[in-house]
């Protein structure tokens, strides 16, 4: 049984290939004695260095991909992600609250991405996917991809109000960046992606028009784009676009099961089966769905169980790949042996990829941190390098490639920092925008 999965999660990325170059002699670290705490931390500041270190540097922002191999088969090192952007701007936050760089690196950095966000191409306030890092002009995703992606700007929008949040009551220069992060949010016509139907729609290009005709619906990474359309204090949504569009007027409910665990809500995939781990991240990098409750589901229980069934499959490993267990689990979209893959329990390659066990620390604890020093101890000398693990890889195939994706970079960073102190969770859930859009929406929660 395979998923069928919208275009946009495989993103655009199997015209990368269909190999890359594994290290040929994998070796194990000697194990440490260091702390759960003090491991937490290197991963952090190590990971967040793809942000930092490894940013374009006009823009500020966060390169699509890092290929420590130098090769780049699209010619794109300098294109730039507006989602991993997003992702790289909360990574950054967590990086000035813990000292990895200085209060004021952190201001020069995010005034200078606000001020390249607010030159670059832009559709009725949305971005496109990616971005020319030189240039500020949009690049080309895919067929009639080329223009305006609101899911992505989402993404991006979740990042800005947590900026404002964080700097709305400090010094003058960081005021000014809150001020300008507040403008490009408040910027967006979400309304505009509904084409007058009771729907989000995923792309919009001036040449291309609505051609995509890719209507968001769930359940998938999406969520954040409804919750975003109703907190705009500008172009907001009506509530019923949330209900008939994403809820699909109640028919993204599930009673079904898997491994005995409840989906609760019905991913956009056959009966009984779920999508890759990023699901239960990218909307809830800022939105948390700790006691987070509507008529549809309690959104805590849908991504622990989402992240449980992941740990159970890796436990029963039906296909017996190596090394798969309660230490080494996690499937997500990434990197692949053969070009680039959502991997689930139901289209499994053989491949792990960090970024699913370690960003669902906030749902899993124990099994996230064993998986983290698994990674680390175990497997380190091949797969933690420069910028943090490796994007992917296959003990089966002995598969470990130096490569690293912004996407599935930053989820690491911020929800190990959520699991730790709830910094970017509290940041975006106190905006008063965001509450009332919520409760709009007809959710209820603690943070409301």
């Amino acid at each position: 049984m395979k998923l069928k999965f919208n275009p946009k999660l495989i993103l655009g990325l199997i015209l990368i290939g269909t190999s890359i170059t594994a290290c040929k002699t994998p070796q194990t670290m000697q194990k440490t004695s260091i702390s759960d705490d003090s491991l937490m931390t290197l991963v952090q500041k190590q990971t967040f260095n793809y942000f930092w270190e490894g940013a374009e540097p006009n823009s500020g922002m966060a390169r699509e991909r890092i290929h420590i191999d130098g090769q780049y088969p699209l010619n794109d090192f300098n294109v730039v992600t507006v989602g991993g952007s997003g992702f790289g701007i909360m990574a950054t936050i967590v990086a000035a609250e813990r000292g990895f760089i200085s209060a004021e690196e952190a201001t020069k950095r995010f005034d200078r991405i606000v001020d390249f966000l607010a030159k670059a191409d832009r559709y009725h306030g949305a971005w496109s996917h990616w971005i020319d890092g030189p240039t500020g002009k949009s690049k080309v995703f895919g067929n009639q991809d080329d223009a305006a992606d609101i899911v992505e700007t989402a993404f991006m929008a979740q990042a800005l109000i947590c900026l404002r949040e964080y700097y709305q009551n400090g010094n003058d220069q960081q005021k000014q960046v809150a001020q300008k992060a507040d403008a490009l949010w408040k910027g967006i016509d979400w309304n505009f992606f509904r084409n007058g139907k009771d729907v989000l729609y995923w792309h919009w290009s001036p040449t291309h028009g609505w051609g995509m005709n890719h209507a968001i619906q769930g359940y998938d990474e999406c969520l954040i784009s409804y919750v975003l359309g109703a907190s705009s204090p500008t172009h907001p949504i009506p509530a019923s676009t949330y209900h008939k569009g994403w809820a699909r007027s109640g028919a993204i409910e599930s009673s079904a099961e898997k491994f005995g665990i409840p989906l609760v809500l019905k991913h956009n995939a056959p009966e009984n089966a779920v999508g890759p781990l990023f699901w239960s991240h990218y909307s809830y990098l800022g939105l948390n769905p700790k006691g987070l409750q509507d008529q549809y589901a309690d959104y805590w229980k849908v991504n622990v169980n989402h992240t449980k069934i992941n740990i159970e499959y890796a436990k029963q490993n039906p296909h017996q790949f190596k090394g798969y267990g309660e230490n080494s689990w996690g499937l997500t979209a990434s990197y692949s042996v053969k070009g680039y893959d959502a991997h689930h329990p139901d289209n499994d390659k053989g491949v792990i990829s960090p970024t699913a066990a370690l960003s669902s620390i906030p749902y899993a604890p124990k099994e996230s941190l064993q998986a983290m020093r698994y990674f680390y101890e175990q497997k380190g000398a091949e797969l933690f390098g420069k910028y943090g693990f490796y994007d992917a890889f296959s003990e089966t195939e002995n598969w470990y490639p130096q490569r690293y994706l912004a996407i599935d970079q930053g989820p690491i960073v911020v929800m190990i920092e959520n699991y730790r102190t709830g910094l970017i969770w509290n940041l975006f859930m106190q905006a008063p925008e965001v509450k009332a859009g919520l409760k709009n929406l007809g959710f209820k929660g603690p943070n409301l």
